[in-house]
């Protein structure tokens, strides 16, 4: 490894600024072809894994050593490390030691012994690799060692989550480690006051969800503005009399980002932005207007629907009779682009945003739920008026509409870290696009115990209500037998349909979906227990542990349903990853209907008639091509949102102007 890979927080990459962060990198088409085009032939060579087998024997070797050492050696012999890991960075035998020192810490205060897959893992993440570890394998101390050596060596370490549950989940596991050995937690937590939010940021090594640091970071960049650089700050502060607001982050050094697949390709389709208020005394006219002559047109002669990109064409027939329409009135009607997106906006509110599905309603106000999580998304709207369209269709008091202060893709964002790294149970399909676009080699971490998973296969039905009613009466056949049983939907309203139909039966049960979220972890923990029926939208699908209870695993342990497939089956698999963890037994099956929006959108064609003309083999025909073509187009829109906001800097940054 080179001198400059080993020092990372002195790299002649560094951008000029007032912490540490990556400079702007931005490489061509040709450049990303040909690491992606590397990183397929890297993956056959099998040289990282043997590379991480070395360094596990390593550490092997040096734990008898430390198992000598009292709790307060163990403290004195990690932080002898710092000034070693700072004058020579992060050199191989300085990590052997940390990992043994932090391997014999969790042992005694967490009861657990890294395996060496978990050593493996945590030796990727210092290199800049992502690790692709199977579900269930511990990446949460897997995180523990390289955390601890980053932080040791001097950097900011932000473990990234994908929401706060399991930021606040995994840092009351691993804190008695860090704590052991010196090092403060913070835990970045959404509603936090800025000094709540500095005070996280302060410490050795910081907890938090993906869109909680991507936005702090661009709330200093606003705080900032075109004053970006140490001496303009400091010109700034003196002006002001000392009185500008000091920066929330203390710098983009080490981030481990736990399910990367799902931060890093998933959530990249959307920018983040942040945006102030700006609406006129009018908008409710306007908007009330815009949903009345949207309600007049009809598909096909006045506008398309575009359903499986959420978008909405009018033609010119349905521009004329928007014109006709909206004659004689002033503002916006009276411009011809501004009326017709405000038509086609209204559309997509009508017709393509439905309660239950994209959004619900609490607490009076339309909630987006995120479509691979699950969870309500807190703080998120949509632009160019669909929010308020939306809430003038449900009839709830409308917000503002918004205007955009500053805006970062997540490529953008996590290209900045010094040193980047990520950990998934899904990542080995993305090695392309994790490589091209982050520099992210990946390596499949093997597993610590052979997998005792059982496929029970997948049905196909014709219609929504068979589907139901099959799940239904394999959760009531399975659940008698004594097993618990998780059945994964997609939607709000779809976990709330099979909960109907479970009532019919009389089957108890819970229901995990984003009306439900302040109970998930109570549900997640009973999840495992005897008898045990559970509903669940995609929040139990990433990050979520069910334990077994006492004598479930006689009994053939937790049994999935996959109630629909989702547009990756990378979901899917995260769902299924959910029972038979750690070498425990466990079962899956699918039970699915031609009526499913996945096979909606993108089943069309032969594929369909295959489908139905192939009972046994069909599903799986239909499946692997409704995905391929889901996962092609939202390939295609995270390139164009990449694209359209490499411009925007571009031009941003002729101007003059900040982000």
């Amino acid at each position: 490894m080179s001198a400059e890979r080993l020092k990372p927080w002195r790299t002649e990459e560094r951008q000029s600024g007032p912490y540490p962060e990556r400079a702007e990198r931005d490489p061509n088409l040709a450049d990303r072809a040909l690491m992606a085009w590397g990183e397929a032939l890297a993956r056959g060579l099998g040289h990282r894994r043997r590379m991480l087998e070395r360094f596990c024997d390593l550490v092997d070797a040096a734990e008898p050593e430390v198992q000598a050492l009292t709790d307060d050696g163990l403290r004195d012999a990690a932080q002898a490390l710092r000034p070693l890991f700072l004058r020579h960075g992060l050199r191989d035998d300085l990590l052997v030691r940390c990992f043994a020192l932090a391997r014999e810490g969790s042992r005694r205060v967490l009861g657990k012994r890294h395996y060496r897959v978990q050593l493996m893992g945590g030796r990727a993440l210092v290199e800049g690799w992502l690790a692709e570890m199977a579900t269930g394998e511990g990446k949460t101390i897997t995180a523990g060692p390289p955390a601890i050596a980053a932080a040791l060596a001097g950097l900011p370490v932000h473990v990234v989550t994908v929401n706060d549950y399991l930021a606040e989940r995994d840092a009351g596991i691993v804190m008695p480690l860090y704590e052991m050995f010196g090092l403060s937690v913070g835990i970045c937590r959404h509603g936090q006051e800025p000094p709540e939010r500095r005070a996280a940021y302060a410490a050795d090594i910081t907890y938090g969800a993906n869109k909680e640091i991507a936005f702090d970071y661009l709330r200093d960049r606003i705080a900032l503005g075109r004053r970006r650089h140490r001496a303009g700050r400091a010109v700034q502060a003196v002006l002001r009399d000392g009185a500008a607001a000091p920066l929330l982050l203390r710098g983009l050094g080490f981030a481990i980002v736990d399910e990367a697949d799902s931060v890093l390709v998933d959530e990249a389709r959307t920018p983040l932005i942040i945006s102030a208020e700006a609406g006129g005394e009018d908008d409710g006219a306007t908007y009330a207007l815009a949903l009345q002559i949207a309600s007049r047109l009809n598909e096909g002669p006045h506008y398309e629907l575009m359903r499986a990109r959420h978008l909405v064409r009018l033609t010119d027939a349905g521009r004329a009779r928007v014109e006709q329409d909206s004659r004689l009135r002033g503002g916006l009607w009276a411009i011809r682009r501004a009326r017709e997106e405000l038509a086609e906006q209204a559309l997509a509110a009508l017709h393509l945003y439905q309660r239950g599905q994209q959004y619900v309603l609490a607490e009076g106000k339309v909630q987006i739920v995120d479509e691979y999580t699950g969870r309500i998304a807190d703080g998120r709207t949509w632009q160019r008026g669909l929010h308020q369209l939306i809430e003038a269709k449900e009839g709830v008091e409308l917000s503002g509409r918004r205007e955009t202060l500053a805006r970062i893709t997540y490529q953008r964002f996590f290209r900045r870290y010094l040193r980047l790294s990520g950990m998934t149970g899904t990542g080995w399909e993305l090695s392309g696009e994790l490589r091209a676009v982050y520099g992210l080699p990946v390596v499949r971490i093997p597993l610590n115990r052979r997998s005792r998973r059982r496929d029970l296969g997948a049905r196909l039905l014709p219609t929504m209500d068979a589907k139901w009613d099959a799940v239904a009466e394999a959760a009531r056949t399975m659940s008698a037998t004594g097993r618990p049983v998780l059945i994964g939907t997609k939607s709000v309203e779809a976990s709330q349909q099979l909960s109907m139909r479970l009532h019919a039966l009389g089957l108890a049960h819970s229901v995990l979906n984003a009306h439900f979220d302040k109970e998930e972890a109570e549900i997640v923990a009973r999840a495992g227990e005897r008898n045990r029926i559970t509903v669940a939208t995609n929040m139990a699908g990433r990050g979520t542990d069910i334990h077994l209870g006492e004598g479930m695993e006689e009994l053939g342990g937790l049994h999935v349903i996959v109630a629909e497939y989702h547009d990756s089956p990378r979901i899917d698999r995260q769902l299924i990853g959910r029972g038979a963890r750690q070498g425990n037994p466990g079962s899956f099956e699918a039970i699915v209907s031609l009526e499913d929006e996945l096979f909606r959108k993108h089943g069309g064609g032969r594929a369909a008639q295959l489908a139905r003309l192939l009972p046994g083999g069909g599903v799986v025909l239909l499946r692997r091509v409704s995905q391929w073509r889901a996962e092609a187009m939202h390939a295609g829109t995270r390139r164009q949102t990449l694209r359209s906001d490499t411009e925007t800097r571009k031009q941003l940054g002729f101007a003059g102007l900040p982000e």
